[in-house]
Parts: structure tokens; sequence; C-alpha cells
């Protein structure tokens, strides 16, 4: 029996990465997942994957930062699989740049992917389970719904070259503290995560002219081994994370077994920024 046996997931950003260790292993547990991403071949590879392994899942291709794309996100949850229970809001990218060289642009970006996109989605879905909510109480039957919001230690902490991305993170804690207090009576636990070093192609061993395009930004990929060799001499544990160690934490928080928590924001750093 797992954890989240006839629940139905929705996890943005769950193509590749921290995203798909989500999906996976969510579907591991019994879950049916909507997967999202930018790049519809990789979506799909991880739907293929998920199905093969005996899961249920189905894509959703498009950027998060569509208005218009929260309502056929979710659309496509209600219609392969009856509804959604979950929301992960995991999609994102860096823009990185000292504040006397950023762009309004490369500010705003930030903003839009990992403040805005999970507030519209959060305001599409909420509607949904709000009536299905009062209804369940009439009935007798209330449910528990889940929201996990990323976030980082950039949004806890700050860093030096990231003041559009640290506003973004720390911005979307401050939603799931707001939230978790608005819909506690309807019975939706929201927390969030906040990562430290997981290793994605965000984060690996930067190299020339690796990029990609992000809602029509082209992004530098990666990071100087240097700044990945002083980032992990300050981890406790002594290395980096995976991205399974990422889903864990957030397989935790959509399960059973935090029912009684929200509001929270869970550090998933090994050890560092206690």
């Amino acid at each position: 029996m797992g954890l989240l046996d006839g629940k139905t997931a929705v996890v943005t950003g769950s193509g590749r990465g921290i995203g798909r260790g989500v999906a996976e292993l969510m579907s591991s547990h019994g879950a049916s997942v909507v997967v999202n991403d930018l790049d519809a071949g990789v979506a799909e590879e991880a739907v293929a994957a998920i199905r093969a392994d005996g899961g249920k899942a189905e894509a959703a291709v498009g950027s998060v930062t569509d208005e218009a794309f929260p309502r056929r996100l979710l659309s496509t949850a209600v219609d392969a699989f009856g509804g959604f229970d979950i929301i992960v809001n995991n999609a994102g990218y860096t823009w990185d740049g000292v504040i006397h060289k950023m762009s309004d642009e490369q500010w705003q970006a930030m903003l839009d992917c990992h403040l805005t996109a999970p507030f519209r989605l959060l305001r599409e879905a909420g509607s949904t389970w709000r009536e299905a909510a009062k209804q369940e109480a009439e009935a007798g039957a209330p449910r528990v719904r889940k929201v996990v919001n990323v976030s980082s230690t950039s949004g806890v902490a700050g860093n030096a070259g990231q003041v559009n991305y640290s506003a973004g993170k720390m911005g979307i804690v401050g939603v799931t503290k707001s939230l978790a207090k608005e819909w506690g009576r309807y019975g939706v636990n929201v927390n969030a995560v906040a990562y430290g070093f997981i290793e994605t192609r965000l984060t690996a061993a930067k190299e020339p002219g690796q990029k990609a395009s992000v809602d029509g930004h082209d992004v530098q990929l990666g990071i100087p081994d240097e700044m990945r060799e002083m980032a992990k001499r300050v981890i406790p544990l002594g290395r980096t994370g995976t991205p399974m160690d990422a889903a864990g934490p957030v397989l935790f928080l959509a399960s059973p077994l935090a029912d009684y928590v929200t509001g929270h924001v869970l550090l998933v750093t090994g050890g560092s920024y206690m």
C-alpha cells in the first residue's frame, strides 16, 4: 500500500531534475501524476518512464508563466484522473546577476516564474477545492489536500548575485504561510521546502556555451567549479543532494504522515543553513 494511493498530484517543472524525482517517487507511492515541462519531448519521456514502472501519468506541456496555463494544467488532471489532490509548485530556473547590472526584464522574469506563476495556479485551484471541501463537510466526509511550494536557501537567507531569485523564493514563503492560514478551514495543508545544493543541470559544472531557453530568455546553465567546491565544504553531511534526496521531503509533506503540518518551511540542505 502506498502513501498516496488514490491521489492525483500536479507537479510543475517535472520533466527533469527535482520535479521528475518528485513525480516518480509520488507515482511509486500510488499517485497518478500530471507531468509538466516546457519541452514536450522531455515531458513525454518522464510520462513514459512512469508508465513503464506501472504508474499513471499524463503530460501537460507549457510554461507556468502563461496566464492561461493554470486552467489547462488543472484540466489535464480533471480530464485524465477526475480531479487533483496535491499541487507541487516546483518549476523554476535562475537568472543571476549583481544588482547594478540587473535589467528590469531579469528581475521580473524571476518574480513571474517563482511567485506569480504559483499564485495563479493556486488561485485557479482554490475555487475547486473550496467547493469540494464544503460539500465533503456537509456529507461528513472531509478530505485532506496538499500544497508543497518549492523555495530555496536563497529564499530564507538570501544570496549574493540573486536578488531577483531570492525575492521570488522569499515571496513564496509568504504565500505559503498566508495560504496555510486561509485554507486550513478547507482541509488544505500548505507547506514549502527550501533546497540547498541539489545536483541538477542548473547546478552542474559550468561549461562554456551551455544555455537553456526559458520563456524566450537564454539562461546560462551550471556553476563554476570553485563555487561548487566551496558550497560542498559547508555542508555538514559532506555531499550535495540528489533529486531523490529532494523528493523525499515533498512526499512526506504531501502524505497523510504530515496531515497536522501546515505553514512550515522544511530546509532540505544536508545540514547547511541550520
